[in-house]
C-alpha cells in the first residue's frame, strides 16, 4: 500500500510541473496581447475623435459656403465610419476584459501550483 502512495506522488508533481509550464507559456502571450488590444483601442479612440473634429468642421464649412455644397453625403459616410469603429472598439474591451480574466486566472493558478509544489516551512 505504501508503494502506491509512492507512485502517485511522481504522477501528480509531473501535471503539476506541466500546468506550471503552460502557465509560463502563455502567460506572456496573455500579456502582450492584451498590451497589443490596449494599443489599438487607444488608437480608435484618437480616430473617432478626429472623426468627430471632421465632421464638426464639415458642418461649419456647409454653413458657411455661399454655393451649397452638398456634404451631407460625405457626413454621413464619417459617421458610419465613427460607428463602425465604435462597435470594433466594444469588441475589443469585451476581448481585453477577458483577457484580463484569464491573466487573473493564470497568476492565481500558477500561485496555487506553487503553493502546492513549494511546502511551507516547519516551524
Amino acid at each position: 500500500m505504501a508503494e502506491g502512495t509512492d507512485v502517485l506522488p511522481p504522477e501528480s508533481s509531473s501535471r503539476e510541473a506541466l500546468a506550471e509550464g503552460l502557465m509560463h507559456l502563455f502567460k506572456p502571450a496573455i500579456e502582450e496581447l492584451d498590451t497589443k488590444v490596449h494599443s489599438v483601442r487607444q488608437s480608435q479612440v484618437e480616430v473617432r475623435s478626429q472623426i468627430d473634429k471632421l465632421s464638426e468642421e464639415l458642418h461649419r464649412l456647409s454653413e458657411l459656403q455661399d454655393i451649397p455644397v452638398d456634404l451631407d453625403v460625405y457626413v454621413k459616410k464619417l459617421m458610419n465610419s465613427r460607428r463602425k469603429i465604435m462597435l470594433v472598439n466594444n469588441i475589443l474591451q469585451n476581448a481585453q476584459e477577458r483577457l484580463g480574466r484569464l491573466h487573473l486566472n493564470v497568476t492565481k493558478e500558477t500561485a496555487k501550483r506553487k503553493a502546492l509544489l513549494d511546502p511551507p516551512p516547519v516551524k
